[in-house]
């Protein structure tokens, strides 16, 4: 998960919908602060590209869909790229589940074939995953991963030798809200953490010290913007939203180099970061 960054899955407002009256008109239902203004998303997830690009990644666009939602645009959750193949999800947030499949159908043009589904009554989002190692996945147990979920990706992945350990989420806001493990952690490289850490739980702090990760806390001021939503570029790169500049101070003087975009409607209306925004397809 934090290797450089060469291919990179993205969504824009555009193609999520976001001009289209009706889909908008759905804003409230799926948990969005305000009615989105589609010209200033797509001009900062415009922004969110290039930066991309600046590092060298190919960027795909994913194809439009009848089937997307407003939160389509957050292309990370619906599946989880692994060595073997693409694991579809199945997410907790009803309005998504087609997401999976158009993930799926949209990478095999890519030459990525899909691995594994995961089906009812399981729910994963891969939001809730984190790759701590290429053969360990840490996931999030809670409102949009659910214990069966976490049991078809045992089952998915044992074979091949990848171990799946989970850890519990907090209530939070409540079961309609989104709040997933990379809300609360984002690893920056290979022994550095951005963590919210009076949000998680005592058992994954434990085991991401026992794996001799070093932490570095978001500015409690930001967690409503977002500050712990950051994505590793590869080599002490990182891409965070700029409106969280203490944290993002914290991150530079910790020897990261932050780059920056602009995340009021595309990001913090939303709720989602630029984790969120992105569906890594390769790193290497």
């Amino acid at each position: 998960m934090v290797g450089p960054l060469r291919c990179v899955l993205v969504c824009s407002p555009q193609t999520a919908g976001w001009n289209q009256p009706k889909r908008l008109s759905a804003w409230r239902e799926l948990g969005f602060h305000h009615e989105p203004i589609f010209k200033e998303a797509q001009s900062q997830h415009t922004v969110l590209t290039n930066e991309l690009k600046a590092v060298g990644a190919e960027v795909i666009e994913l194809p439009a869909d009848d089937d997307l939602s407003l939160d389509g645009v957050y292309a990370h959750d619906a599946s989880l790229p692994t060595d073997f193949g693409l694991i579809l999800m199945h997410p907790g947030k009803t309005n998504r589940v087609a997401e999976a499949h158009h993930h799926g159908s949209s990478c095999e043009a890519q030459g990525i074939p899909t691995f594994g589904t995961i089906t009812p009554p399981g729910t994963t989002e891969a939001g809730d995953i984190l790759w701590l190692d290429s053969k360990t996945l840490l996931i999030g147990h809670g409102y949009r991963t659910n214990a069966a979920g976490l049991a078809q990706m045992r089952a998915l992945l044992a074979p091949n030798g990848v171990e799946v350990s989970s850890a519990p989420l907090p209530y939070g806001p409540g079961p309609s809200a989104c709040l997933h493990l990379m809300s609360l952690i984002s690893l920056l490289d290979e022994q550095t953490a951005l963590v919210d850490l009076p949000w998680l739980a005592v058992e994954t702090v434990e085991l991401l010290k026992s794996r001799g990760y070093n932490f570095i806390p978001i500015d409690d001021s930001e967690r409503d913007t977002l500050a712990c939503n950051v994505l590793a570029l590869g080599e002490k790169r990182l891409l965070a939203i700029e409106e969280n500049r203490k944290t993002n101070t914290r991150l530079r003087n910790a020897g990261f180099d932050v780059r920056t975009f602009p995340g009021s409607e595309i990001c913090i209306n939303g709720s989602g970061g630029p984790t969120c925004l992105t569906r890594p397809l390769l790193r290497s």
